[in-house]
């Protein structure tokens, strides 16, 4: 049973989620040769407030 996490920024559209965990699954199902049925996928929505990178938090950078 593959388990995905992927985190990302906050600020896409329910659509847009919906999509990416319909593409990743598609590809997890074709290349590892997995029923769809058993791909579990969690999303980890950060808040800009809470996530930095070089030093930086990227709510600063508007």
């Amino acid at each position: 049973m593959p388990l995905v996490h992927i985190d990302l920024l906050e600020g896409r559209t329910d659509e847009q989620l919906k999509a990416l965990v319909k593409d990743v699954t598609a590809a997890i199902s074709k290349d590892a040769n997995v029923p769809a049925e058993r791909i579990h996928i969690v999303l980890n929505e950060m808040r800009k407030d809470r996530y930095s990178v070089a030093g930086k938090m990227v709510s600063d950078n508007k």
